[in-house]
Formats: C-alpha cells, sequence, structure tokens
C-alpha cells in the first residue's frame, strides 16, 4: 500500500506547476520511471542498501527530465527514495545510514542544480528537497534510537531479574548446605556417644550393673542433649533477619570442656592443649571451631578404634590452628565415609580458613584446621601452612 501511494503521488507531481495546478497529463516517461521506483521499493526489507540505491537512482532520473516534461524537481517526486532511505536508517547501524544519507543528499542535489528548470542554478525547493530528505534520515534514526534504548533497558531488566533468581538460589542452597551441616554434626556427634553408652551399658549389665547404671543415666544425659540441639538447630528454618549470623543458642569454645566430658563418658579420652593467648573470635569461627573439634572427635570413636586422642589450640595474633589427632589404627581420607570431612572442609572455608586431614606416619590420623582469629581477614593476606613440633 505504501508503494501504490507513493506511486500515485509521484505521478500527481508530474502533472503539476507552480503555482500548484494541474497543467498536463503524466508524461509517459515519467510513469514508467516512477513505476520502476516504486516496484524497487518493495524490497526495502530485504535489501535496504539496494532499495536506496535504485531509489535514489529513479528520483534522480525523474529530476534530470523535469525540466524538458514540464515538471518541477520537488520533494514529492522523491517520496520512494526518503522512505527507502527511512527504512535503511531504521535497520542499519550508524554508520551505514550515515554513508547512504550523504550519498542520497548530495546526488539528489546535484540533479537539482544541474537540470534546474530555466538555467536557475539555485532555489528554494532545492534546499527544501535536501531538507525533506535529511529529515526523513533523522526521524528514522530517533526511532531506532528509541528502539534501541528500549530494548536495552528490557535487556537489563531481565538480566536484573535472573540475577535476582540466581542470587536467590545460591542464598538458598547456602542455607540448606548450612543446615545440613549442623543436622549431620548433632546427629552423627550425638548417636555416636548414644551408641558407645549403650553398648558399654549392656556389656557392663551382667557383671558391673552399677557401671552399667552409669552409662544408662550418662547415655539419656546425652540423648537429652541431642534433643535439644536438635530443636536448635531446627530453628534454623524459621530464622530471619541476618543470614550470615550463626543460630542462636551458638556453641563456642568455651563448650569444650563439656564436649570433651561427654566423649570421656562414651570411653574416649580426650587431651586438651592450649598454645598461646586466647583470643576473641567472632560467632561464625567459634562455632566452627567447636563443631569441628565434635566432628574429628566424632570420627575418632566411630573409626579410630583407641580410647585416647588429642586436642591442641593454637593462637597467633591472626590464626586458630587446631589439630586432633588419635593414635588409633591407620586410615586413609577415604576410609571414613559420608559427609564429615566434607562438612568440616565446607565449614573452615566458609570463614576464611582451611583444613587438612591426613593419615599420620605409623599409625593415628590427624586433622589440622586454621581459621582466622579476627571477624574479617584481608584477602591478599594466604594462610600459612600449618607447623607443628608435635
Amino acid at each position: 500500500m505504501l508503494a501504490v501511494a507513493l506511486y500515485g503521488i509521484t505521478i500527481v507531481s508530474t502533472t503539476m506547476e507552480q503555482p500548484p495546478r494541474i497543467a498536463q497529463w503524466p508524461p509517459l516517461p515519467a510513469v514508467v520511471v516512477a513505476a520502476v521506483s516504486s516496484v524497487s521499493f518493495l524490497a526495502h526489507r530485504g535489501f535496504p542498501r539496494l532499495t536506496v540505491a535504485a531509489t535514489t537512482a529513479c528520483c534522480a532520473g525523474l529530476g534530470a527530465m523535469g525540466a524538458s516534461l514540464g515538471y518541477q524537481f520537488s520533494s514529492t517526486i522523491t517520496g520512494t527514495a526518503m522512505a527507502a532511505l527511512y527504512s535503511l536508517v531504521w535497520r542499519t547501524d550508524q554508520h551505514t545510514a550515515g554513508r547512504y544519507t550523504a550519498a542520497c543528499c548530495l546526488v539528489l542535489f546535484a540533479v537539482s542544480v544541474i537540470w534546474a528548470p530555466n538555467g536557475t542554478p539555485m532555489q528554494a525547493e532545492q534546499v527544501g528537497l535536501v531538507g525533506f530528505v535529511l529529515l526523513s534520515a533523522a526521524v528514522a534514526d530517533s526511532a531506532r534510537t528509541r528502539r534501541d534504548y528500549i530494548a536495552a533497558v528490557e535487556a537489563r531488566a531481565e538480566l536484573a531479574e535472573r540475577t535476582r533468581e540466581d542470587e536467590a538460589r545460591l542464598r538458598v542452597s547456602a542455607e540448606r548446605m548450612r543446615i545440613a551441616r549442623e543436622l549431620h554434626d548433632v546427629v552423627a556427634h550425638h548417636i555416636t556417644l548414644a551408641h558407645a553408652q549403650a553398648a558399654t551399658a549392656d556389656y557392663l549389665l551382667p557383671t558391673k550393673p552399677d557401671q552399667a547404671q552409669l552409662a544408662r543415666s550418662n547415655l539419656t544425659a546425652t540423648l537429652t542433649s541431642a534433643l535439644r540441639e536438635l530443636r536448635a538447630t531446627v530453628g534454623l528454618l524459621r530464622q530471619t533477619g541476618d543470614e550470615a549470623a550463626p543460630p542462636e543458642p551458638a556453641p563456642g569454645l568455651t563448650r569444650l570442656p563439656a564436649l570433651l566430658a561427654s566423649f570421656e563418658n562414651a570411653g574416649l579420652t580426650v587431651r586438651l592443649t592450649c598454645d598461646g593467648a586466647r583470643r576473641s573470635l567472632s560467632p561464625r569461627v567459634d562455632l566452627t571451631a567447636y563443631r569441628i573439634v565434635q566432628e574429628a572427635l566424632t570420627n575418632v570413636t566411630k573409626h579410630a578404634h583407641t580410647t585416647t586422642a588429642s586436642v591442641r589450640l593454637t593462637y597467633t595474633s591472626r590464626l586458630l590452628t587446631i589439630t586432633i589427632r588419635d593414635d588409633g589404627r591407620r586410615r586413609t581420607p577415604t576410609d571414613t565415609s559420608g559427609y564429615g570431612l566434607i562438612g568440616m572442609r565446607e565449614r573452615a572455608q566458609a570463614v576464611g580458613g582451611r583444613l587438612r586431614a591426613q593419615p599420620r606416619t605409623g599409625t593415628g590420623f590427624e586433622v589440622i584446621a586454621q581459621l582466622p582469629t579476627a571477624a574479617s581477614r584481608p584477602a591478599d593476606v594466604p594462610l600459612t601452612d600449618h607447623e607443628d613440633g608435635e
């Protein structure tokens, strides 16, 4: 429809003279060239550059024939060229649009000057002709800029939405891992102690009922403690506010003597050694240190087949080094199946520390964790390798 309308405007323009009035029938050469120009315009979507070149050439031809065929070369005759130029500017980049706009203006202006009627080199219509061509390109450029701006805004909004969804998934995953570690540490520790105490009571019951009764009492205390910590851990699911804060109440190294006593009731004697001046720990680091000691000693109870272990806490200006050792059977990290070592390593890394678990020379196994003593650690200060003379 647009091509037909442009064709009609061009034909009518070839019948008029100034002042505006119909003075003749459309000249046949102009009709043919206008038809070619309109047909060429139909390819503007697929071949915008070729369309601009073809329509500009046809309009230049109409302008060159104007003086001899009795009509004036006006902006209405270049309608197809202006429409094709609009389509090109809309569909191509700014550099290409600028080059084709300049070429189109130059060709049409040159034709209007060279084949000017009555030999006049410059008329207002010639300036208007160039102005209308530039106007069509400017309008198209403005529309394209707005289209690109809207597309960019929509893309940024979509990216922001995806980023929010990814961050939400990461937060949920991190919270699930935190709860999983807490559940594992609480359940594995207390179930291991309960199993050892129940086995001891069952073994002593026929011959030493008094000691068996003591073991049963310890078993009851262990199960009560397990229920209390499980309730606190399940409370994580109802937490609001700062996700980085540890669950309340959170155990720390101040509860380490009670923890070691619980292992002693299960038959594991633990020797505790502290080197260096004790330093204040952030709640997350304090909880991490406690859970690492708890899980490491739980693994000793389950896998080492020994009755003794040692825990050493070494404080420096920026590090707390925790070393848990036993003299039981020699084993590798793969011998300890489950999520205990994985959870300990994840806990250490979450607070900016590191953890190493390895068999000792000869017999036994050791777990060495290094945790920052400050609430935060500069990213450019690496943790040093563990040095221990024991």
